[in-house]
């Protein structure tokens, strides 16, 4: 049986070593044999050079150009070479648990009507912003209600992150859409369901994701979420989940209520409510969250970061694919970092 493993990558030197060691350490059974292909996006920051020397200790480990540069290519440059059974892709910034794999197969192999599994998210930080940004991102009320990044139990679910896929998925329902830069995961996966797949959460298998670690980067990482989440909604003609409405909601509550409150005293009244309680859940999950009070008021201050910047990216998207009906900009295909 063959597993291939799928890394998209673009200057990851600090992470692709520490992302390909854990791979080949995974506890797997005689009968499985693993082929690594790390698709990188013309890296220039040594990442290229990192893997070639790697390629000396684990001879499976190939390397392949993607001249476009673009996750979605990565995804299916990677799949097109590999001959195997089983399909893994793994994020450059991604340290897979010793058991993650062989625990995907064994679920893959005994539940027939599970065309997809993947395992819980860890967040990890390089730097003091990037914890508060991970502590931020390990919440329900940052993240939304049943996001994979929040899920404690193992079940079904709408999307996971490092999915393993049987080979014959693919061929099923065809390949990543390479139009999508962000949300290229959870097009496929709306796919799966749609063509009566399931996808399965595992709590028992683990990954370490190590999340931005400035702001400027987060701002840009959640607003191309939200923009290409739209181009994934008017693809399948369907909302996908509720969760992504309610940041773009807000969004237009705050300039509506900005407005509202000039010409009528009630409504800023009822504005400061919804305020109130909004900065209040902030403070309550900082608080219940962080260590020190600087720490617990900084990740508060993250919430709306992520909230506002994806609430203002839907609705551009709403603007730009909906109402507009142009092509994806060119500006938002660049990578957040």
């Amino acid at each position: 049986m063959i597993v291939s493993v799928v890394i998209p990558c673009r200057n990851e030197v600090a992470f692709i070593q520490e992302c390909i060691d854990a791979i080949y350490a995974t506890k797997i059974n005689t009968d499985v044999f693993l082929n690594v292909f790390v698709v990188d996006g013309m890296s220039d920051d040594g990442t290229r050079e990192k893997i070639q020397s790697l390629q000396n200790k684990y001879p499976s480990l190939q390397l392949i150009d993607n001249v476009k540069q673009l996750t979605p290519y990565a995804f299916n440059l990677g799949i097109h070479a590999s001959k195997a059974d089983y399909i893994q892709i793994v994020g450059a910034r991604h340290i897979l648990s010793s058991n993650y794999i062989q625990q995907a197969l064994d679920i893959l192999k005994s539940k027939s009507e599970v065309w997809c599994v993947g395992g819980k998210l860890i967040n990890e930080y390089i730097n003091e912003t990037g914890e508060i940004i991970s502590k931020a991102m390990s919440t329900s009320f940052g993240m939304g209600i049943g996001n994979f990044r929040t899920l404690a139990k193992s079940g079904y679910t709408d999307t996971v992150t490092s999915p393993m896929y049987p080979f014959w998925v693919f061929e099923k329902i065809g390949f990543f859409d390479e139009q999508l830069v962000r949300n290229q995961d959870d097009d496929f996966n709306f796919r799966v369901t749609k063509a009566g797949g399931k996808i399965y959460f595992e709590n028992d298998i683990f990954l370490k994701y190590y999340v931005r670690g400035n702001y400027s980067g987060l701002y840009r990482q959640f607003y191309q979420y939200g923009y290409w989440k739209v181009f994934v909604n008017q693809k399948h003609k369907a909302v996908t989940t509720f969760r992504q409405l309610i940041p773009p909601l807000f969004v237009v509550f705050i300039f509506l209520s900005i407005i509202l409150a000039l010409l009528n005293p009630l409504l800023a009244i009822l504005s400061f409510i919804v305020y109130f309680v909004y900065i209040a859940l902030a403070l309550l999950m900082g608080f219940k969250n962080g260590t020190k009070l600087k720490e617990s008021v900084q990740i508060a201050i993250t919430f709306p970061i992520m909230h506002f910047s994806y609430g203002l990216g839907y609705l551009k998207g709403i603007l730009d694919f909906i109402i507009l009906q142009k092509k994806p900009s060119d500006k938002q295909k660049r990578l957040s970092r």
